[in-house]
């Protein structure tokens, strides 16, 4: 008889950043195997021994070769290892934790006859180019760029100012904003030729995620989070601050019809949906990007702290064809990145009695954070460093750029912002400039 598994999918730092999804299917007795992108190598080098690790309770590991730039080139790689479990193993459920092998986790599961969001939903929430396809009138007006058609490209569809987004990419890496058409060609030069681009209307209103549970094609459990980026002063689109739930203003029952329809065209079956839309100068909201898995950043932390449950245990529920639920948040919670001058890592201190800086750099797991209740006082809850000191940080361009963030929570929004306020002084990230570094250089 072969022993039951179950298949996680992604980049394994993530994967093992919080070891509740490889604890709960352990406690079920069941085979963990993962299958992750080839540079999570070094990441197994470097914790593989501890058998404190997350990394030692999982069964098998099976490494694919792939770019994120180049579609479907990591499917080859995931095909040629699940053949080999399906010979040894009853597969029982598959969960993609992040972005990059969603489309074939997808299959997978459709082979196995296993809870999934779907083949449309698989393939479309991976693809920025399909989603316009699928939902024009919820999208920005956008233009598409295959590869090798760029200097044929008519610019005239698009009005300025527009974002351009390489289609496959994720965590905003690549996405630019540009004002006029010589800005457009000169970014277009700039990336790989084999790439493909969409060039779209900047939407320049609020930003929110809708995190939404589908169970056999219903809405289980949706909320809306509310995101601030760094496009208020930047050419990037970076997120620096979400808040789990968003206020109850006149935004929230448009973008909750909007991300209910956009699920039903994309035909969602099972899982769980992360989608950010922005709201255009009328006040509708405009798809920017979905995908089918778990949002990033610190989101899952926000919403254990918000409603007092992990989420994680539902959606591998839902994997697992369990009937599942999610409770509606009885409290506020935040994640804010801090910013940062560009230069080496020398410091991060905090002035705030019990918080002590916790380093997380490569990859190692979080601290556990657990729920306080409803009505407790606003807390500062961790603070996180995800770069070591000595590290050199440059200027936020991407989601990776950001070097150190914290969590806090209150029972109510006012409080929320209070607390912020306050954390933000006294949370200190010394960094010695990049001026000092050549001037000691050269003397």
């Amino acid at each position: 008889m072969k022993p039951r598994a179950f298949i996680l999918t992604g980049y394994l730092p993530v994967v093992c950043r919080d070891s509740v999804y490889i604890d709960d299917l352990r406690s079920r007795d069941l085979k963990v195997l993962v299958v992750t992108p080839a540079i999570s190598r070094s990441y197994v080098l470097s914790h593989g021994d501890d058998p404190a690790h997350p990394i030692a309770a999982i069964d098998e590991i099976a490494f694919v070769d792939g770019s994120v730039a180049s579609e479907g080139s990591y499917l080859p790689g995931v095909i040629e290892h699940a053949e080999r479990w399906r010979k040894h193993y009853d597969v029982v459920g598959i969960y993609a934790v992040g972005e990059t092998l969603v489309e074939p986790t997808g299959l997978l599961a459709d082979y196995f006859g296993l809870p999934f969001p779907g083949l449309r939903a698989s393939r479309a929430c991976r693809n920025k180019y399909l989603q316009r396809w699928y939902l024009p009138d919820l999208s920005p007006v956008c233009m598409l760029i295959p590869p090798g058609t760029r200097d044929g490209v008519e610019h005239g569809t698009v009005p300025f100012p527009a974002v351009v987004k390489p289609a496959t990419r994720h965590s905003s890496e690549g996405v630019q904003l540009v004002h006029d058409h010589a800005e457009l060609t000169a970014r277009l030069a700039g990336y790989p030729a084999e790439e493909t681009i969409l060039v779209e209307q900047m939407i320049g209103g609020q930003e929110y995620s809708v995190e939404s549970l589908t169970q056999d094609g219903k809405t289980l459990f949706s909320s809306i989070t509310r995101k601030e980026t760094t496009d208020v002063d930047s050419q990037y689109f970076v997120e620096m601050a979400h808040t789990v739930p968003a206020p109850r203003d006149g935004a929230w029952d448009a973008v909750q019809r909007a991300n209910i329809e956009m699920l039903d065209r994309l035909g969602v079956e099972n899982g769980i949906t992360h989608a950010e839309w922005r709201l255009d100068d009328r006040g509708a909201p405009r798809l920017m990007e979905v995908a089918a898995r778990t949002p990033g950043d610190g989101i899952m932390v926000l919403y254990r702290l918000a409603t007092g449950r992990p989420m994680e245990p539902e959606i591998l529920r839902i994997a697992l064809g369990e009937p599942a639920d999610y409770p509606a948040a009885r409290r506020y919670a935040r994640q804010v990145y801090v910013a940062h001058e560009p230069g080496t890592l020398v410091d991060v201190t905090v002035d705030w009695p019990g918080v002590e800086p916790r380093w997380v750099d490569d990859g190692n797991p979080w601290p556990d954070i657990p729920p306080l209740a409803a009505d407790a006082p606003a807390a500062l809850r961790a603070v996180l460093v995800y770069e070591p000191i000595g590290a050199e940080l440059g200027p936020i361009r991407s989601s990776d750029d950001r070097a150190v963030t914290f969590f806090i929570d209150a029972p109510s929004m006012a409080e929320l912002d209070e607390i912020e306020a306050r954390v933000r002084e006294a949370v200190c990230v010394r960094v010695r400039p990049q001026s000092e570094e050549s001037a000691q250089s050269s003397l």
